[in-house]
């Protein structure tokens, strides 16, 4: 694991971005973490609990939070990606292994929604939801060719 990303650091490109943020949630600190949000009051993020929470504020205190109360280890996997020359989206599938239980959790599907502004790339949204692996199986199923 690298060292967690200094708040003074430009994060230069989406990857920077998605490696400080599994760095600052593996160290378990919500202010690292919070480096890698975009400042905007319309920043997003949806826990696999469900709950949207909206503006920096109350994205900060939800980590707050889940770090008080537990320690997280994820593993991550890259399902698929987009980037434009301001805007970025990285699917996901994470597996959470949650204190000191060695059973895994999830997998949750992912999606990071990254923009770059004039301090580098940063998070704008994040949504997780757990994975409904019946639902994937249909969805492979499905010929993907496009007419």
């Amino acid at each position: 694991m690298s060292q967690p990303t200094p708040p003074s650091t430009t994060l230069a490109s989406p990857d920077d971005v998605e490696h400080a943020f599994y760095d600052a949630l593996a160290s378990g600190d919500a202010d690292l973490l919070m480096h890698c949000w975009s400042e905007e009051d319309e920043s997003v993020c949806v826990h696999p609990t469900g709950a949207r929470l909206t503006g920096v504020p109350l994205i900060r205190e939800s980590w707050r939070a889940i770090f008080s109360s537990t320690r997280l280890r994820i593993h991550c996997e890259t399902v698929a990606r987009w980037q434009g020359s301001v805007m970025a989206v990285h699917h996901l599938s994470e597996t959470l292994f949650v204190g000191d239980d060695p059973a895994p959790h999830g997998p949750l599907h992912v999606t990071h929604v990254y923009v770059r502004g004039a301090h580098g790339w940063r998070l704008a949204c994040r949504h997780a939801s757990a994975a409904d692996d019946g639902h994937q199986a249909m969805a492979d199923a499905i010929p993907h060719t496009l007419h």
